[in-house]
């Protein structure tokens, strides 16, 4: 079913249906019943993803139903760094679409944007503008923290008088993150700036791996956002003293579009260590019942890991790990127990 959550200025949605799903793996291990076989195969799973992960924290997880796949320490609290502009861009899409906002307003990068330091890939000065559009494309696909910024100055300014102000333009934008974070039910996240910085910040920023699977869950539903974050390349433009320049974003996932990963984000601060979010998708299941009945059943995965030394090696081992329990889950009925979904 879908799940329609009331924000302070629009509706959040959340896709939660449960699917079916049907395929076959381990055909070489004959144990006396199928019980057993379910746990052998999860054990060996586990085994082998606990002796070489160097992660602190990650969950993969079904992106249809939310089923858990496999996780480790997914609801302890850590520093989330870049991960946390995907609520940043949620706020910003959710404000147009709900509060008819325009994506192609031009934003005016403020000189607060500069006070926290962090990565400013484009090359951004004072004064410079940008369509919010273009300024999305920075922060997702090469995580601009001035981007992220002008985003939550401008959006927030455009919220105050629509929901309680708290303070400054930004502080009201960052509230409606954290009032996005609790519709979705991310109780273990609380957010402090639109961009994840975490050095010299209070309160310090935290989330779980958990939680920003259900972001992502959320965020994936999102045609747009999926766009934004399936781009290896992005032209933009910003107008600096009446000149316009150019600048070609590349995104900072390195995994995007191999394996099957068609997103979404990458993180790193020295607090919170490597973090990445993948999405990753095989070809659907197709389940002919007749003639003229057919049921397409997608094979999707989210993978949320924190506190990584080495992402991208990492999170190739989950994919790989991720699609193993897929399979074996499966292949074992595809049970969803509330205990282990999102």
């Amino acid at each position: 079913m879908t799940e329609a959550f009331p924000s302070r200025f629009g509706l959040w949605h959340c896709d939660s249906r449960h699917g079916a799903y049907g395929a076959a793996i381990f055909p070489a291990v004959i144990l006396p019943h199928p019980f057993l076989r379910q746990f052998l195969a999860l054990f060996l799973l586990v085994a082998l993803s606990g002796s070489v992960l160097g992660a602190q924290a990650y969950i993969i997880v079904d992106a249809k139903s939310g089923h858990v796949l496999e996780e480790r320490n997914s609801r302890q609290k850590r520093q989330v760094a870049s991960l946390t502009k995907v609520a940043t861009a949620l706020v910003v899409l959710d404000w147009a679409e709900s509060r008819n906002g325009d994506l192609t307003q031009v934003a005016t990068i403020p000189p607060e944007a500069f006070a926290g330091g962090g990565e400013n890939h484009v090359g951004f000065q004072p004064g410079d503008t940008a369509t919010l559009r273009d300024l999305l494309y920075a922060a997702l696909v090469q995580s601009d923290n001035i981007a992220g910024f002008t985003l939550a100055h401008h959006v927030g300014q455009a919220l105050q008088g629509v929901v309680p102000s708290a303070g400054s333009p930004v502080a009201t934008f960052v509230s409606q993150m954290n009032a996005l974070a609790r519709n979705l039910k991310m109780e273990r996240t609380r957010f402090s700036n639109p961009t994840g910085q975490d050095s010299n910040v209070k309160p310090v920023p935290h989330s779980t791996a958990a939680d920003m699977a259900r972001l992502t869950r959320y965020a994936m539903g999102k045609a747009g956002f999926r766009f934004y974050v399936s781009q290896k390349e992005r032209q933009i433009s910003f107008n600096r003293g009446g000149a316009q320049r150019e600048y070609l974003l590349k995104n900072t996932n390195e995994l995007l579009g191999r394996e099957g990963v068609d997103g979404v984000k990458t993180g790193r601060t020295a607090r919170a260590g490597d973090c990445l979010i993948l999405s990753a998708q095989r070809e659907a299941e197709v389940i002919k019942h007749d003639t003229t009945s057919t049921t397409i059943i997608p094979r999707h995965v989210i993978i949320v890991m924190l506190g990584s030394s080495n992402r991208f090696a990492e999170g190739s081992q989950l994919l790989n790990t991720g699609w193993q329990a897929f399979d074996q889950w499966t292949n074992t009925g595809r049970m969803v127990d509330p205990k282990k979904t999102l």
